[in-house]
């Protein structure tokens, strides 16, 4: 039994995603009632986040001399290389859904039926409850990017207003004198270095929470949901392996980032993210990762939050074919002009989608709202999401993970002798000793 103390955590969750599906399957009702051991992996991970991000941005910032233009630069950088990777994303959205057409032929539900009313309610107060309703995601956006209160965003997890708040803060405490600065960094280091260590403790949980998460996934949607959609399913998954394919991994190559490093230490933060669905159970061990691969703290706490709210290609992929699967299963003929229009919303709309509680499905509400397509196919979506939102979140967080390499890299910042270090690489091996003389016979 000694062999099982050995298994890595990859394999205790792979372990894990196995039993969830068996239990789910085999007892759904039972699976179903695990759902607190899940909800508590994620309430653990939640835990860290806002004092893993606060303390590692405010030290990358401030505890690297008085250049703020440096922070400056660095943003320009991230939204020029999340902006082109969404153009990028929606592209291969478009080609895919209307090549495989997974709309065609599926019988949309009735307006009068009782359990489309109450999905479609469903969504209506998730989209009140945020705050959307009668007004555009870009500017709710805007409106909730900067935090009334450090401590509310902190309670609430909105990372997006944490990393606003510790840019300024980070910002003013360059501004102090070296003696007075000099206590504060210390303290962020130590709590960021503490975060650290509390992940470490909370992953050995992660298996049981996972395989959790797994079994109510599939105990409450069923295997048989699956089948009736998995031509969707099928397509959503082709389109992000594409997108994987054709974008990430062109990327590393491009951008000289060694691609069996990156996949060594991603591979554990994309099984939790898949398995969990969830971007921030995944968070902070990323960010561990990313700096173990040689990614600097400074780049890793602003691009990881960051991408957090503003680059999920993968949920910005499955929205654009959500969006045409609607009009195709309406019967309704979109035409190119038409179709780039809604890519184009949902470029600016996509941003910001992880701060809302089931964006993706209040997004794609206001989308097909907006351009008048069938509300109806939001609730044959909703039977499956769960499986589609396990993929769209991991291809989320690994496109993370190659931004952090890409602006690590364009910066021209390493940590010297990791696996980024280009010199290391490059450096020829050290001469073998001499041997020593052969003895006179």
């Amino acid at each position: 039994m000694a062999w099982l103390f050995r298994l890595s955590l990859t394999v205790w969750i792979l372990i894990a995603t196995v039993v969830g599906i068996a239990i789910g399957w085999a007892a759904p009702e039972f699976a179903v009632s695990t759902a607190p051991l899940a909800d508590l992996f994620l309430r653990l991970i939640k835990l860290l986040v806002v004092p893993l991000i606060f303390g590692t941005l405010v030290v990358g910032i401030a505890g690297h001399g008085d250049d703020l233009s440096a922070v400056g630069r660095i943003a320009l950088k991230v939204a020029v290389y999340f902006t082109a990777t969404t153009i990028l994303a929606l592209t291969i959205a478009l080609i895919v859904v209307n090549t495989a057409r997974p709309g065609d032929g599926v019988a949309l539900p009735k307006n009068d039926d009782q359990a489309t009313a109450a999905k479609l309610a469903e969504i209506e107060a998730a989209e009140a409850k945020a705050g959307l309703k009668d007004q555009s995601m870009l500017a709710d956006l805007i409106r909730k990017a900067v935090p009334e209160s450090f401590f509310n965003a902190a309670a609430t997890n909105q990372v997006l207003q944490v990393v606003v708040f510790a840019v300024l803060f980070a910002s003013g405490l360059t501004m102090v004198t070296t003696e007075r600065r000099q206590p504060m960094l210390s303290f962020c280091d130590a709590l960021a270095e503490t975060m650290l260590n509390v992940t470490k403790i909370v992953m050995y949980y992660a298996p049981i929470g996972i395989g959790a998460a797994i079994g109510v996934a599939v105990g409450s949607s069923g295997l048989g949901v699956l089948w009736t959609l998995a031509y969707m399913v099928g397509t959503l998954y082709v389109a992000l392996l594409l997108f994987v394919g054709l974008v990430l991994v062109p990327v590393l190559l491009v951008w000289r980032i060694p691609l069996r490093p990156f996949a060594r230490e991603i591979r554990t933060p994309f099984l939790i993210a898949f398995t969990t669905a969830s971007s921030e159970a995944a968070l902070p061990l990323a960010m561990e990762r990313l700096e173990r691969l040689g990614v600097p703290k400074r780049i890793v706490a602003f691009v990881m939050p960051t991408g957090y709210s503003f680059n999920l290609d993968g949920s910005t992929l499955y929205l654009a074919i959500a969006s045409i699967f609607a009009a195709q299963a309406g019967g309704i003929e979109l035409s190119l002009p038409q179709q780039l229009l809604i890519m184009g919303t949902l470029l600016l709309t996509s941003k910001g989608v992880a701060a809302v509680p089931r964006a993706s499905l209040v997004i794609l509400t206001a989308t097909l709202t907006s351009f008048k397509l069938p509300l109806e196919a939001i609730v044959l979506i909703m039977g499956v999401d769960a499986f589609m939102d396990m993929a769209r979140t991991s291809v989320n967080l690994t496109g993370n993970c190659v931004a952090s390499c890409v602006i690590a890299r364009w910066e021209g910042d390493v940590e010297p002798g990791s696996a980024l270090d280009l010199t290391a690489a490059a450096a020829p091996p050290p001469p073998a000793p001499a041997s020593p003389p052969a003895q006179a016979g």
